[in-house]
């Protein structure tokens, strides 16, 4: 039994692709700028510790790429490349709004940790958008 070669499929990237990813990363941008805002309200409201903020703030990010995949991918191809794209673009936005508003620019303040986890949110957020959701 002759089995064939493995070819690497072409990782070519056009308008669409493009489009997908920035639309991607804006939608989880004003995702988790929507919940940031009604967290940082609810903590204004009640009196809620800095040990239950930081656990919601990492879950909201992660949800963020997750909602910005689903409605962010048009096209159903390349989840995992889109989507781990969409998952560090969005990571590194949001590290540099943060520096912006801390007026500190020298990335001493960088959690390299939120870009690894942005970057494995977004590969998984992406592949669930491509294959799970409706055509």
């Amino acid at each position: 039994m002759k089995t064939k070669p493995l070819k690497a499929k072409s990782l070519s990237i056009n308008k669409t692709t493009i489009f997908d990813i920035i639309r991607g990363t804006l939608l989880a941008a004003v995702i988790s700028l929507l919940g940031v805002l009604i967290l940082a309200l609810i903590c204004k409201l009640t009196t809620v510790g800095n040990e239950v903020i930081l656990p919601i703030n990492q879950v909201l990010k992660i949800l963020s790429i997750l909602l910005g995949c689903i409605f962010g991918i048009k096209e159903k191809v390349k989840g995992a490349i889109k989507g781990g794209t969409i998952g560090l673009l969005y990571s590194l936005l949001s590290i540099f709004i943060f520096l912006i508003l801390n007026k500190t620019l020298d990335g001493s303040s960088i959690n390299y940790i939120d870009i690894v986890s942005g970057l494995a949110a977004g590969v998984l957020s992406g592949i669930i958008a491509v294959n799970f959701r409706k055509k």
